[in-house]
């Protein structure tokens, strides 16, 4: 109802954004439960976990193939109101989910138990985090299903459904972590493993859900079992410029975090909740890049690319709205948010800290976020691999390891981090308003 007070072009933003703003909330919500509930356990357990999410950030680089490409060209043929080769690009995208998932599946299992161990961590910590990741690894088919369906319904713009959905497994997850990490009402006491676990079961009924509503034809698409080998590679040369960037940023960040271990467990454990706080903080600016990406698209295939870049910056202004205001939570009173996942003295003060540095990025992260989503949207993908990577090796990682052997001050290397998204933002920005994405072909 509040809605209606808007200005039309606002409206039919903000009923994008904000359902995809809330599921992208409850998406993370669910995956940092573990994180807070097992604080309770001991900072090890939730350096074991947070490391353990770190980790699978890899296995969830190729679901961006899946989700910029599935965006990409289901967005252009809704605009284009072409709803049968819609269809049957989303039935081949869902059996390539499912077959690529396979792999990933059984190679994320077996080196499971060395991830630990490579980043130099505790005994304790590596123990608990290979229990937690290798239960999480029987997910991983459903995870990629999943993907598609929700990334299918954002880009025919629904991004209703996938927040009911998720309404619903978020209490579910609540439950079943409770029931099994702490062994309550009779259920066995499996701590980190329990947490993870909890998180497989919710994932499979998320996926089961989705599927129910596609065959019993509750969605804008066309259930069908047709596969399309040419839809199928117009997808993959947009998403495969997306993956490889999101494998190699999520291989630095790992470099990143190797670089923080080694200030300790303490300062570990703070920057692994700094980043699911921070996780939190990134929630709006998600549901705003969901929908700048479903409305390049769709402009696009309307064959109106000053509507699409109208769009894209009405969603820009918003997400720095957002985005400005949670900053003044980050910047000055990140204890209170920081407590509820640990009663550590210590590890509040090193998340504390991390949060402090990262709030002052929170508006060109903004950019970062709207402009990226809507180049990719584009499929102007191959642009902001460039961007991304070479901002990230010469603005963070590099700069942040020589800081740290020089100065050995963590500080120095947040500030580094932070570093990287004002050079990203400006380039972005750049990138975007010389306009060449609206000469590219999906």
């Amino acid at each position: 109802m509040i809605l209606k007070h808007f200005p039309k072009k606002h409206q039919k933003i903000l009923k994008l954004s904000i359902p995809a703003a809330i599921n992208s909330l409850l998406d993370m919500l669910q995956v940092i439960t573990d994180l807070i509930m097992v604080g309770r356990i001991s900072a090890f357990a939730v350096a074991a976990v947070g490391l353990g999410l770190q980790s699978l950030t890899f296995v969830f680089a190729i679901l961006t193939l899946l989700h910029v490409g599935t965006s990409a060209l289901l967005s252009r043929f809704v605009g284009a109101k072409k709803m049968k080769p819609a269809s049957t690009a989303l039935s081949t995208l869902l059996r390539f989910a499912f077959f690529l998932s396979l792999p990933m599946m059984v190679l994320w299992y077996i080196l499971a138990s060395h991830v630990y161990v490579w980043f130099g961590t505790d005994l304790e910590v590596v123990a608990l985090g290979e229990d937690y990741v290798q239960m999480l690894t029987w997910m991983l088919p459903f995870v990629f299903v999943k993907l598609v369906f929700v990334t299918a319904l954002n880009a025919s713009g629904d991004t209703k459904t996938p927040m009911y959905v998720k309404i619903g497994s978020i209490g579910l997850n609540v439950i079943l972590n409770y029931l099994f990490i702490f062994g309550s009402f009779g259920f066995p006491q499996l701590g980190v493993e329990g947490a993870a676990l909890g998180t497989v079961i919710v994932n499979i009924l998320e996926t089961l859900i989705y599927v129910y509503l596609y065959v019993k034809g509750k969605m804008i698409y066309v259930p069908m079992l047709h596969y399309s080998k040419a839809l199928l590679q117009r997808a993959l040369k947009v998403g495969l410029p997306a993956s490889f960037e999101r494998t190699l940023t999520f291989s630095s960040f790992m470099l990143f975090t190797v670089i923080i271990a080694h200030y300790g467990t303490e300062v570990l454990a703070g920057y692994q909740i700094g980043l699911r706080v921070e996780g939190l903080a990134f929630m709006p600016g998600i549901g705003f890049t969901i929908a700048a990406m479903a409305l390049m698209g769709q402009g696009l295939g309307a064959k109106k690319p000053l509507q699409a870049r109208e769009d894209v910056l009405l969603v820009l202004k918003y997400t720095v709205g957002f985005m400005f205001i949670l900053s003044f939570f980050m910047i000055f009173m990140p204890e209170k948010i920081v407590w509820l996942f640990t009663d550590d003295a210590q590890t509040i003060k090193e998340a504390s800290l991390y949060l402090r540095i990262v709030g002052l990025s929170q508006i060109p992260l903004a950019f970062n976020f709207v402009l990226s989503g809507a180049l990719r949207g584009a499929g102007d993908t191959r642009r902001t691999l460039k961007i991304n990577m070479i901002s990230l090796w010469f603005v963070r990682i590099l700069p942040a390891f020589f800081l740290s052997w020089y100065f050995e001050n963590i500080l120095v290397v947040y500030l580094a981090m932070i570093s990287d998204t004002f050079v990203k933002a400006l380039w972005l920005w750049k990138t975007f308003d010389k306009g060449e994405w609206q000469k590219i072909k999906v």
